[in-house]
């Protein structure tokens, strides 16, 4: 009997235009991506945060993009350069000023404003702005799913992140040893809330429905004695 193996290639995203600036990371994030001494938990510097036009309210936190410097411009590195991100923080807008001259992120402007080491990798830093081809790949995080805990006894507040594949989380659920599943409300960026029950001293499991359709189910990701400020890892 002959066996036949069928590969299938990966479509990518088409390409997209937009321009990129660069700024220095600073603490905070409008995801959420920080710990408590304002440190990214996210390693490695390659990350952009997002216009208005790409943000979604939060949406696309933890999408990974492909980005290269586009069309003649004189600070556009050779070589076909591409680098890729991770979409952290917003881009707010700026309507003290025109669209096309410091209003960068102003609707409905598709704009990146990428880490430095992100755009020295694709440009020169005295450009300033350049115009770039971008499109959505899939994220190589990997070690599993986290879920830093925070809150109260009465609200609970998850982050989740380093969501692998598609990256982005559209919706979450949690789940005590003795309770039913509960499906948690976006609070902000990636973080997720909880307030309907209370589940201290019950090890918590969370289900992760990313936008690409696939479901990650962490069972007792988080041991019975959890504690408020924990990073707990499920599954990938």
């Amino acid at each position: 009997m002959m066996l036949m193996v069928m590969t299938c290639k990966a479509v990518k995203a088409k390409w997209d235009f937009a321009h990129a600036t660069f700024y220095k990371e600073a603490p905070g994030g409008a995801c959420g991506y920080f710990d408590e001494n304002s440190r990214s938990l996210y390693a490695g510097v390659y990350t952009t945060a997002l216009s208005t036009a790409l943000f979604d309210n939060g949406g696309k936190c933890g999408s990974c993009l492909e980005v290269k410097c586009y069309g003649s411009s004189k600070w556009c590195l050779t070589g076909s350069r591409t680098v890729r991100v991770t979409a952290t923080d917003f881009c707010p807008p700026n309507y003290a000023k025109p669209s096309d001259n410091g209003g960068w992120c102003n609707p409905p402007r598709k704009h990146l404003d990428l880490s430095i080491p992100a755009f020295e990798h694709i440009a020169v830093y005295e450009g300033g702005i350049v115009p770039v081809l971008y499109r959505k790949v899939k994220c190589l995080f990997k070690g599993g799913i986290r879920f830093t805990i925070r809150g109260n006894p009465y609200f609970l507040l998850v982050l989740v992140w380093n969501v692998g594949g598609d990256g982005q989380a559209v919706s979450v659920s949690i789940k005590g040893a003795n309770t039913p599943w509960f499906p948690m409300r976006r609070n902000w960026g990636h973080n997720w809330e909880f307030t309907q029950a209370r589940l201290q001293g019950q090890a918590l499991s969370f289900r992760v429905l990313t936008s690409d359709g696939k479901s990650h189910t962490s069972i007792n990701a988080a041991p019975h004695d959890w504690v408020f400020r924990n990073t707990y890892i499920g599954q990938p």
